[in-house]
């Protein structure tokens, strides 16, 4: 999960998963499923809709709170600046 969300430049376009995210997305979901069954629905919704909404919500379940910033870092980086006009 914490790859797809950190490539979103890679696996998203226009906030909806393109083809190697789907890839990730796909082996990610047969290992959650493994170990967490009853994750079944959301990731059956994530698989009919592929969006970043949908992504976002099932990584709050994986990963809490700190998913909400994952795809923020990963276009920003670790710095982001302050400009005053």
């Amino acid at each position: 999960m914490r790859k797809l969300l950190e490539g979103y430049v890679f696996y998203f376009s226009h906030d909806v998963l393109n083809t190697e995210g789907r890839k990730v997305f796909e082996e990610m979901a047969r290992m959650l499923l493994d170990e967490r069954p009853e994750l079944k629905p959301m990731v059956k919704r994530v698989r009919r809709e592929p969006t970043l909404k949908n992504v976002m919500k099932l990584a709050r379940l994986v990963l809490g709170e700190y998913s909400e910033k994952m795809p923020l870092l990963s276009v920003q980086g670790p710095y982001y600046y302050l400009f005053k006009d």
